[in-house]
């Protein structure tokens, strides 16, 4: 019967079965009333005294074998079966309710997505930055008074290491690193020490662009936000360029748009003035290009930056910056169809 019990024993290491029918037909040969494991069990009086307790060890070893054996392959088939219906095992049963983009990514991607049509490649940097690729290469001075114009977060003792208040930083990264013609878009976090209100915050975000090359001019610069600002806000926008400062630029403006709520008539988003200011541009200053080793007697460029937040609102008319990082689901949920 050892002998019996140990043929047995490898042939179930052998079961296989492509289906239901076969796993029964097993089932029924090994364990069924007639089977012949079950024949072994019937067989056991005839097992000499000395040998009954060694034997039916060896018996119960095999049935169990048998038994544990067909259960794995029954697992098997009906894991085999649920895959091919496409279920996910893994799915929790409570209902998952969709995500979406936040907003700001979702004008984010805009922004970058239009102005990649004319050209503009990604550039990213980091956001603990020095002091020098922040303010010296853009023409900041020790002591410039312009470095009043930002709030900045500078790491307790290191003075010179600081958190990026703009991310042209990355401008002067890129240019120090590679050699004109450059076309560059900037997007990213930026911190600046201010109070937390409606209208401002400690963080927020930018995109900003950067082209240099030969005979670049500021009717260059005109044409490219004019196209940034119909493919944003519609066929009809219009804009308007304002003579302002920035230590980098020279000369330098500020861009307004009309009014994508009353179309330039005037209304009290825009202060019934038609327009509605949403970025900062301007020519390249000729000693940032030398401090960054670009001979600013034979290249030109031009540079803008906006706020992500500001164009947000635009879009939006969201009036309220906290909302953008409270992530409050209510809020987020107004967005799936934006994308």
């Amino acid at each position: 019967m050892q002998d019996k019990i140990k043929f047995l024993s490898q042939k179930i290491d052998t079961f296989t079965a492509n289906g239901s029918d076969e796993l029964e037909a097993l089932r029924i040969q090994y364990l069924s009333k007639k089977g012949e494991i079950t024949a072994l069990f019937n067989d056991f009086r005839n097992v000499p005294n000395e040998q009954k307790r060694e034997i039916g060890q060896l018996l119960n070893v095999l049935r169990d074998k048998a038994q544990n054996k067909i259960n794995d392959l029954k697992e098997a088939l009906e894991s085999a079966q649920v895959v091919e219906k496409g279920m996910d095992l893994t799915r929790t049963a409570d209902p998952i309710a969709l995500g979406t983009r936040h907003p700001l990514s979702i004008v984010k991607n805009e922004i970058i997505d239009i102005f990649s049509r004319i050209g503009f490649t990604i550039a990213e940097g980091p956001e603990i930055e020095d002091d020098w690729h922040v303010f010296g290469a853009l023409n900041f001075a020790p002591e410039h008074p312009a470095r009043d114009m930002q709030d900045t977060f500078f790491i307790e003792q290191h003075p010179d290491v600081l958190l990026r208040t703009h991310t042209s930083s990355v401008q002067s990264r890129v240019m120090t690193s590679q050699k004109p013609p450059i076309r560059v878009l900037c997007p990213g976090r930026v911190y600046r020490n201010e109070a937390i209100s409606y209208r401002a915050h400690c963080f927020f975000h930018q995109v900003e662009g950067l082209y240099i090359d030969k005979q670049v001019s500021f009717a260059d610069l005109k044409q490219a936000l004019l196209y940034f600002a119909k493919e944003m806000f519609g066929e009809h926008t219009q804009i308007r360029l304002r003579p302002s400062y920035f230590p980098f630029t020279e000369p330098s403006a500020e861009m307004d748009i009309s009014c994508n709520l009353c179309g330039g008539k005037g209304c009290p988003f825009c202060k019934h003035t038609g327009w509605v200011e949403i970025l900062g541009c301007g020519m390249v200053d000729p000693n940032v290009l030398n401090e960054c080793g670009i001979d600013s007697s034979e290249y030109t460029g031009y540079a803008f930056g906006m706020g992500v937040e500001r164009i947000t609102n635009l879009k939006y008319q969201v009036k309220d910056l906290r909302m953008f990082s409270e992530n409050d689901v209510r809020f987020l949920q107004q967005f799936k169809a934006a994308y």
